[in-house]
């Protein structure tokens, strides 16, 4: 629906959804209309308008409403589930609420940009708003945050991923600052890249911030995930025999000094973090990866070794199945 070299038409979509139902796949969308997109973007080169804000402005979002409402339209129309991903606007998480009230089997995945950062943040003085350049943008103002946690709250959203995507800021090759130029010596919106870091800050940031119940942030973070992809019991679940011992252990409430969160306390390879500054009362302190015990936030940091991982196969979803089983039907 949206990038110029993935973006489908809705007959595509619609083929996608009919095999998708009959291999029991859910289908991920991100729901922007691209020709808004490119539209507003030209109305604002028109007017000379390049800086990093300019991003949002070029992202409206009714173009996020719309292409909600249509995937919704499709995925009904097809009987086959979606997961409806990055969502930041209130109306398009109304149109979601919607759907699932009326038993249509639509999820939908929500991120902590649309949490914490506001129009304020692409608003930054110079090149700085670049950092907080993703698709969709950061939205108005915090009273547009507070409906996405709302959905956060009430089952709207079915997940909460971190679409971790960076770009390093100070790369002038292939980072941020590649969209500056002598033309353009505050970059231009339309060629900064798109993404944000945020994989280690996700859980951090929202248990921080209180708004969420414990079963609820378990839920969205760990066992409904581990449902929609095909991962459950063995991740998103504590169940003998059956599940990976995959486990965070945080700090009861109060005994963690509150501090500040700063670049340089990750582990990722980024310069910056769209978050920085941002007051915390919770981290990790211990990570346990099946029952073995790879961060220790007192005694080493991180702790695990290279090629521990492994790969999980996954499983079709025990969360997404159509409304109705068997082969869809054309309505005649």
């Amino acid at each position: 629906m949206t990038y110029e070299a993935l973006q489908l038409h809705d007959g595509q979509i619609l083929n996608i959804l009919l095999e998708a139902r009959k291999q029991g796949i859910t289908t991920m969308i991100h729901a922007e209309n691209g020709q808004v997109i490119d539209w507003m973007t030209a109305q604002l080169e028109k007017k000379k308008l390049f800086a990093p804000k300019y991003h949002g402005s070029s992202h409206p979002p009714m173009a996020e409403t719309e292409a909600t409402y249509r995937a919704i339209s499709l995925s009904e129309f097809m009987d086959t589930p979606i997961l409806i991903v990055h969502v930041s606007t209130p109306a398009a998480a109304a149109h979601i609420k919607a759907a699932q009230d009326r038993g249509l089997p639509i999820y939908a995945e929500t991120c902590p940009q649309y949490l914490f950062l506001t129009k304020r943040d692409l608003n930054q003085p110079g090149f700085e708003g670049a950092k907080c350049v993703c698709s969709p943008p950061p939205r108005e103002t915090e009273a547009d945050c507070d409906i996405i946690w709302e959905g956060l709250e009430n089952g709207t959203f079915t997940i909460l991923s971190s679409d971790h995507c960076p770009f390093r800021y100070n790369d002038a090759e292939s980072g941020k600052k590649s969209s500056i130029s002598p033309a353009y010596p505050l970059g231009h919106f339309k060629y900064i890249p798109n993404g944000c870091p945020g994989i280690e800050t996700r859980l951090s940031l929202t248990l921080s911030a209180g708004r969420l119940a414990l079963t609820k942030f378990v839920e969205v973070t760990s066992a409904n995930p581990a449902k929609l992809y095909g991962l459950y019991p063995t991740k998103g679940a504590l169940i003998e025999g059956e599940s990976d011992a995959d486990i965070n252990i945080w700090y009861p409430d109060g005994k963690m000094e509150e501090f500040e969160l700063t670049n340089d306390m990750l582990h990722h390879d980024v310069d910056y973090t769209p978050f920085e500054g941002r007051r915390l009362k919770q981290w990790p302190r211990y990570t346990v990866l099946r029952g073995r015990v790879v961060w220790d936030r007192e005694h080493g940091g991180l702790l695990g070794k290279k090629g521990y991982g492994r790969f999980t196969k996954r499983d079709s979803s025990s969360l997404a199945k159509p409304v109705r089983e068997g082969e869809w039907v054309l309505p005649l």
